[in-house]
């Protein structure tokens, strides 16, 4: 048997301990690695390369769940240590299945080349783009070449890092479904892995119908000899229980669920980041969050645009499963979760799922679905929903919902949240407003006359665009009377951090490879997510309803207001422009 060695730089009990955990080829060690192991911090590279090295020793199943990798490492004789991981003796493929669509080009790409700009990829990389696009691997370089862009305030050698980038991007032409194709996928990507340990990530830009036979196939002839094989899957996860259970049982006869890496952008969103900062760290917040000073919580969502051409695909699912179900509902278990026992991501994702569980189903009475139709303004026309071509004449799929949503524990109970998401709207942002209770006997209640909402404060976390956060509180306008205001305490973004916020998808992509699992959904915290929606998505179409029309352009329909009222709520977001 080979000896595996580790150069330890301390001799620190922590590192002793960690030393300790790696001899058990059978046991996660990877969270104690990283916060045991200290080496010098010079980039995003430096991370990457410690959980390479740490995953190496603790790593065993192959894609199909066998374990393979410790007997790999054995069988070769490597001795594997932080000195052979820094000379690069480690690589990374990274391979786009579905290279060809929409969400590759403007997104995985790009946020790929971002990562290598800022030094957060590995030294030894490649990036494969499938499809069944017959390309040549310059035809993919010229492709991608004018999404991919430099941070503005890192302009220098901008050129040179995009050609040395497009250089280590191929092509493979093949089907989804075949595992021959796939096979030859896996020759060319050991030409790039030769005499190297081999990890490899597949980030599937597919439809949800051939999750599984591209899971299959990459599975059994494209996954790593000796290294990590992890997948990313993009929503919609399932159109509901049944089916989200069903896509979640398949992929698990290819791939463990620590492979299995359901992304929703919005997880990976600045301002949900700091949710969490926002809410643990700073003793003025923490005390409030409860039901005893909040009156409700509002999750917004708008669109001031339509499908535009592109609504095949959204007639399918609709705005509940397209944005409610998934980036809304995730938001809220972040917004709602107890204090985790820590930062390590199962402890975390475990009270996302408390919070799930403890949530009431989705009532048909609580919620108000709508469609846009065409309108007139300023002499120009817009068209409504049915008038796209790609959608059926006489679809009721909604384009607009809100819902009213309770959760049953003694942190929250009685407690509203509303959510609300819309397409042709009339703006575009993403939010979450937290309303707080009346201040009793306010000695100020004359000068808001019987409009207590004017009063009340008001803490807005604005996820997109202009990310920001703002506290409303009330104050005296300065003067001899006594003439109350109101006035926002602003943290904008843009003014405190002048530099460019990295787009979700990096921070998402950079933490699977790095094997950070926090925000990604897990296949119990799927489940719950669906049980929630699935009664009223089902009554919805069965009774078929009608969704209220309201203008392209508008505020959405007049039942939101009447769902809000319901709850003695406004919504927060009317008084803006």
């Amino acid at each position: 048997m080979a000896t595996h060695s580790m150069i330890i730089p301390s001799s620190s009990s922590s590192s002793s301990s960690a030393l300790a955990a790696a001899a058990s080829p059978f046991k996660e060690t990877l969270p104690l690695f990283s916060r045991s192991l200290t080496f010098p911090r010079k980039s995003c590279f430096s991370q990457v390369r410690l959980r390479f090295f740490a995953e190496k020793h603790s790593q065993l199943e192959s894609s199909n769940g066998c374990a393979t990798n410790f007997a790999s490492l054995q069988d070769s004789g490597d001795q594997l240590t932080e000195e052979h991981v820094t000379k690069g003796e480690s690589t990374l493929s990274i391979t786009v299945v579905g290279a060809s669509g929409d969400l590759a080009k403007k997104k995985i790409f790009p946020a790929l080349f971002a990562l290598f700009y800022e030094g957060c990829l590995p030294q030894d990389f490649s990036v494969f783009g499938y499809a069944r696009t017959k390309l040549t691997h310059e035809e993919l370089r010229n492709m991608i070449s004018s999404t991919l862009t430099c941070r503005i305030d890192q302009r220098e050698n901008c050129g040179d890092k995009m050609d040395q980038f497009l250089k280590r991007c191929f092509y493979h032409s093949g089907q989804y479904n075949s595992e021959e194709d796939f096979a030859e996928l896996n020759t060319k990507l050991k030409e790039k892995e030769v005499g190297k340990l081999a990890n490899r990530l597949y980030y599937l830009s597919i439809p949800p119908n051939i999750f599984v036979d591209v899971v299959r196939c990459a599975s059994l002839r494209a996954s790593s000899a000796n290294g990590w094989t992890r997948v990313i899957v993009e929503k919609p996860f399932g159109r509901d229980s049944e089916s989200s259970g069903e896509l979640t049982r398949c992929l698990k006869q290819y791939l463990t669920e620590e492979q299995i890496f359901r992304i929703d952008h919005y997880l990976g969103k600045e301002l949900v980041e700091n949710l969490s900062v926002l809410r643990f760290s700073n003793l003025v917040f923490e005390p409030l969050w409860s039901r005893n000073y909040i009156r409700n919580v509002q999750l917004i969502f708008s669109e001031d645009f339509g499908t535009e051409g592109r609504g095949g695909y959204f007639d399918q699912y609709g705005i509940i499963r397209d944005i409610m179900q998934n980036h809304l509902l995730q938001i809220l278990a972040l917004f709602a979760m107890e204090t985790p026992v820590s930062l390590d991501a199962e402890d975390i994702r475990s009270e996302k799922v408390k919070v799930l569980r403890s949530m009431k189903p989705l009532l048909l009475e609580n919620v108000v679905v709508g469609q846009y139709k065409g309108h007139n303004k300023g002499g120009k026309t817009y068209p409504g929903y049915t008038d796209d071509p790609t959608v059926p004449n006489h679809s009721l799929t909604p384009t607009f919902a809100a819902a009213a949503m309770f959760i049953n524990n003694a942190r929250w109970d009685g407690v509203p949240f509303l959510m609300k998401a819309g397409k042709a709207l009339h703006t575009r942002g993403a939010e979450i407003r937290v309303q707080f209770r009346h201040v009793p006997g306010n000695l100020y209640k004359k000068n808001f006359a019987t409009n207590l909402d004017n009063a009340t404060n008001e803490l807005v976390i604005r996820v997109q665009p202009d990310e920001g956060i703002y506290l409303r509180i009330n104050n005296k306008v300065p003067g001899l009377g006594m003439r109350l205001d109101r006035s926002d305490l602003n943290l904008l973004y843009r003014s405190r951090y002048p530099r460019e916020i990295p787009d979700a998808y990096e921070r998402l992509l950079l933490d699977a490879i790095e094997g950070e699992r926090r925000l990604f959904i897990r296949s119990d915290e799927l489940d719950a997510a669906w049980d929630l929606f699935t009664p009223a998505l089902k009554e919805l179409e069965e009774r078929k309803i009608i969704p209220e029309l309201y203008p392209y352009g508008s505020r959405g329909p007049v039942g939101a207001h009447y769902l809000a009222s319901k709850y003695n709520v406004r919504w927060g977001d009317l008084g803006e422009a």
